[in-house]
């Protein structure tokens, strides 16, 4: 989905139990009409149109799930690369995360995702930056989430 260096994350299933011990925050939000309607946050914050894309079939006329999706994988993972990279002790500012969302037919008759992650490190060398990647692919709460069920791309670049 993405040109890029790709970055060996070491994604295997395995036993590492990566739920919460504590939860210290929960959002909230509610579908209306499904993929044709909008969606709310209990906070207000969120009230958006929904409209399945062209691609899909739909006038494209709002935004969509996959487009949620990434928008919140992109800045949790670089949330979680700026957490990794100042406890290493560095500043990563002018990083940025980019995440493409695919979603297609299974062989489950259903539907399924396949993530690519964008991620630019200027200010660091090749080998740094993939090391960094890594972790931060280790504590991001989306990639705990999605490791074992979708494909995880993620590309330097």
């Amino acid at each position: 989905m993405t040109e890029g260096a790709a970055v060996d994350t070491g994604d295997t299933i395995d036993t590492v139990d990566t739920r919460p011990t504590k939860i210290v925050y929960v959002a909230e939000a509610t579908a209306h009409g499904g993929r044709d309607g909008y969606v709310t946050s209990q906070d207000g914050q969120i009230e958006l149109k929904v409209a399945m894309p062209p691609q899909l079939g739909g006038d494209g006329n709002g935004t969509n799930p996959e487009q949620l999706f990434a928008a919140g994988y992109s800045s949790c993972f670089h949330n979680a690369l700026i957490l990794v990279g100042n406890r290493a002790g560095f500043d990563l500012t002018g990083s940025t995360v980019a995440a493409k969302v695919g979603i297609g037919p299974n062989r489950s008759k259903g539907y399924g995702l396949a993530v690519a992650l964008s991620v630019s490190l200027p200010v660091l060398d090749a080998e740094l930056a993939a090391k960094l990647v890594a972790a931060a692919h280790e504590v991001c709460p989306y990639s705990n989430a999605t490791r074992g069920n979708i494909d995880v791309t993620i590309l330097l670049g």
